[in-house]
């Protein structure tokens, strides 16, 4: 392929640019099993999830909508239980959550990270065993910290000596006794995007070790009424491939958990080493599975355990995109089609349907890449280097921002983009009055309502100018 332009195009000519990670399909029909749930197939060129053939679900349900496979959904969150035995797993309800899911989880037997008094809310709607639910937040406000000692949850993740304060007084009024955890930056730089690394020093989150605030923090729960230190809590970022930054935050961590034991004279139970584990969403992502993830990480907590001479506490991890993000897909119908001719010669393909930023803003925020495949009918035609676009009044609304889709691709059909399971409906929106798509599962070739499609009285509800 000649050398590709940086912005991915296709020269008049005929001939193929894009990103260096971009390569024309030998079978631009044929699925990337790696992009997509388990249960996802093609045939004639029809797209199937959990049996549901997606002209049919599009039908039933309308588009756009995220389609949710139940299988794949369980068996990668039973993969993490498994893999993890001697952990407790903590699915993060912030990648998406709702009373389904959460059913799900409690039934794998999962525990829960609710990061809001909505998530928690939906635990509550949803049964879920509270002393399995974790409190995360970096501010959570009186209401919510009184509802979770109300609720009992298992753990409250502190993160500010205000908060220590205001968790302490909840709970001696309430006459409770409330698990937490501090949360702590390790000083490690993730190689992920900057909005999504979470353990350097410069951004909102925890007590930094180095500074010695971390252990402050440890001292004043050890000391706080109606508060039971279980441990020390890190997270170094989400979109990880490598555990390199693991060990890195691992080994000052632990070191803090010595410190801990030698000055404040308390051995902490429990560490929670976070999530953050990384997906495929175009070929050029190589994640880790839950068996690897688990055997680098148990070796590194071990060692720097022997290292410092102290028993390995109860560990906790938390993977939230890793289990459900795969198991969504996004399907789209085609509205218009258009080639752009730039300078140069360039042509583009602009692929435009009837969502976007709305639906999935990750683009726009993060620059993500996605992948994306035809899904209502077979085609002969050449591939093109096309671009999918939303239908917002944004010139950043890009779905995909590369892929080599049919060159017939044409307004009527579908397309379905892979590994929407995460932070795509749960950071969805109603930018320009776009109503949010529906969560509709499938499993055994049936579908049924997750979470429904909104209408325009859903949209006029709040808005109370005219009575």
């Amino acid at each position: 392929m000649p050398t590709a332009h940086p912005s991915g195009w296709a020269h008049a000519d005929g001939a193929l640019r894009g990103p260096h990670w971009l390569r024309e399909p030998s079978d631009p029909d044929a699925l990337v099993p790696l992009l997509w749930s388990r249960t996802a197939s093609k045939a004639d060129g029809v797209l199937s999830v959990g049996g549901v053939r997606m002209p049919d679900l599009v039908r039933e349900h309308g588009s756009p909508a995220y389609v949710l496979d139940e299988a794949d959904f369980r068996s990668r969150a039973v993969a993490f239980r498994d893999a993890f035995a001697d952990y407790d797993v903590y699915y993060a309800g912030k990648a998406f959550l709702c009373t389904t899911v959460a059913r799900w989880l409690a039934e794998e037997g999962l525990s829960l990270d609710v990061c809001s008094g909505g998530e928690l809310a939906v635990a509550e709607r949803a049964g879920f065993p509270m002393e399995r639910v974790g409190f995360h937040g970096n501010n959570k406000t009186l209401g919510e910290l009184e509802r979770a000692v109300e609720l009992g949850v298992g753990r409250v993740i502190v993160d500010s000596l205000h908060e220590i304060e205001r968790l302490a007084s909840v709970a001696t009024e309430l006459g409770r006794t409330t698990g937490v955890m501090v949360r702590v930056t390790a000083g490690v730089e993730a190689h992920t995007h900057e909005y999504i690394a979470t353990a350097h020093e410069d951004q909102k989150f925890g007590f930094s070790i180095a500074s010695g605030d971390a252990l402050e923090a440890v001292r004043r729960v050890h000391d706080a009424p109606g508060l039971r230190l279980l441990g020390l809590h890190s997270h170094i970022g989400s979109q990880i491939f490598d555990t390199s930054g693991f060990e890195v935050a691992a080994r000052r961590v632990l070191a803090l958990h010595a410190r801990v034991v030698e000055e404040v004279g308390v051995e902490m139970p429990e560490m929670d080493l976070g999530g953050g584990f990384g997906i495929a969403y175009t070929t050029q992502d190589d994640p880790s599975d839950p068996a690897q993830l688990a055997t680098e990480i148990t070796k590194i907590v071990e060692h720097e355990c022997r290292a410092l001479d102290v028993a390995v506490p109860r560990l906790s991890i938390e993977p939230g995109r890793a289990i459900v993000g795969p198991s969504m897909c996004t399907v789209y119908e085609v509205g218009t089609v258009k080639e752009v001719a730039l300078d140069g010669g360039l042509v583009r393909t602009y692929v435009s349907v009837d969502g976007g930023m709305s639906d999935n803003i990750r683009t726009a925020l993060y620059d993500a890449d996605y992948s994306a495949t035809v899904a209502s009918r077979p085609s002969g035609a050449p591939p093109a280097l096309s671009r999918v676009v939303g239908k917002h009044c944004e010139a950043g609304d890009i779905v995909v921002k590369d892929e080599f889709l049919p060159g017939d691709v044409r307004p009527g059909d579908l397309v379905a983009v892979p590994g929407t399971g995460a932070y795509c409906r749960s950071m969805a929106s109603n930018y320009n009055h776009a109503l949010r798509p529906p969560v509709i599962g499938v499993r055994d070739g049936k579908t049924f309502t997750v979470l429904r499609r909104e209408t325009v009285a859903d949209l006029l509800a709040t808005d109370v100018g005219v009575s």
